[in-house]
């Protein structure tokens, strides 16, 4: 039997890397003859250079940066070998993440080491870059990673704005004619996010708070973000990103200020499947085992779940759920197993994720 365990990190607990390492090791145990691939997946969130570090050939780099708080932090990302020349995948969470900030600080955090990150890359030659970016500490509109990559953000006298959201209030003037050329292969932002760059449903009103933001506060970065825009429609009218474009307003409109430096914008798991060959894997697979920790509505809706389920379903590969807890209907399933029903409690399966899933391994290995 060929089984193919294609699972999202269960964030908190454990890496995608290691959920799949657990659920090979359980089914291991009751059948040692099965014949496993593991293809570790992410959505373009955290993660996602731990789940490509695993692809054939990839080599992980790493380079001092300025974090989002302003103190120096090591960041990595990985470089794969791919024709016509190296793919270096970068993730944002790595040099700006939320969980590099000592505070939180939502008008000052900014994303300036993202831009050292990918300088970083283009001068060790990338052909192109994955950039993704889940997990950000600031709602600056990318400007300071567009800084590093060598934009100019002014006020109406022509000072240079400060990082972060609170210098966007001030913005009047944005210059792109001495931003880095993109490289040959292009840039594309990964992102499993759909919200636009402001509004209701934008990155201030939507993220804001869990990035330690006020109401007050909120509605300051929101202004921000769209006087940005309107100062990026004058800088650029010909190819000024549309800042209501799905995705736009993902890590803080990080994704909109990249799409001005020229990038494209795609859907993270969908991206991260093709890099990691998930579809070439699952030819001639007889089951694939794939999960998140917590299987709910959200799940459908571009996450790693239903990108490796429909790639199954196009390969005719029945699929098997793993999930932390699982609220949410799974009858398109082969089979489902929810941590927390085996541990008992959703406190138990958290102390311990990796065990249950061991024991998840087993059960499906029971299966008929």
């Amino acid at each position: 039997m060929r089984v193919v365990i294609a699972p999202d990190s269960f964030k908190g607990t454990a890496s995608a890397e290691d959920a799949a390492a657990a659920l090979a090791e359980g089914w291991r145990s009751v059948d040692s003859s099965v014949d496993i691939e593991i293809r570790a997946m992410a959505d373009g969130g955290e993660g996602t250079i731990d789940a490509l570090a695993a692809a054939p050939g990839a080599v992980r780099r790493t380079v001092d940066v300025t974090g989002p708080d302003g103190r120096p932090v090591t960041a990595a990302w990985v470089v794969l070998d791919e024709p016509p020349g190296p793919t270096a995948v970068i993730e944002l969470a790595q040099s700006s993440g939320i969980t590099l900030m000592q505070e939180l600080a939502a008008l000052e955090a900014h994303t300036l080491g993202l831009g050292q990150v990918i300088q970083a890359a283009l001068g060790e030659g990338a052909h192109r870059l994955l950039v993704a970016v889940g997990g950000s500490a600031s709602t600056d509109g990318g400007t300071g990673a567009l800084r590093a990559l060598g934009a100019r953000f002014e006020d109406v006298e022509g000072a240079p704005l400060p990082l972060g959201a609170r210098g966007l209030e001030a913005v009047a003037s944005v210059a792109v004619d001495g931003l880095v050329p993109l490289p040959a292969g292009g840039v594309t932002v990964l992102t499993d996010v759909t919200n636009p760059l402001t509004g209701p449903s934008g990155a201030a009103v939507v993220y804001g708070p869990q990035k330690g933001a006020d109401p007050d506060q909120v509605v300051r970065m929101d202004a921000a973000l769209e006087q940005l825009a309107i100062a990026v429609s004058r800088a650029a009218p010909d190819h000024a990103p549309d800042p209501a474009a799905p995705g736009a307003g993902a890590a803080g409109g990080t994704a909109y200020g990249l799409a001005l430096w020229g990038a494209a914008l795609a859907h993270g798991a969908s991206a991260v499947a093709d890099a990691i060959r998930l579809s070439d894997a699952l030819e001639g697979a007889d089951l694939v085992i794939t999960g998140e920790g917590r299987f709910d509505g959200q799940s459908e809706q571009g996450k790693v779940v239903s990108e490796v389920g429909s790639r199954a379903a196009a390969a005719g590969v029945p699929v098997a759920l793993v999930a932390g807890a699982i609220d949410a209907p799974t009858d398109g399933f082969a089979a489902a197993v929810s941590l927390t029903d085996l541990a008992g409690l959703a406190e138990s399966a958290m102390a311990d994720t990796l065990a249950w899933l061991r024991a998840a391994g087993a059960q499906l290995a029971h299966r008929p």
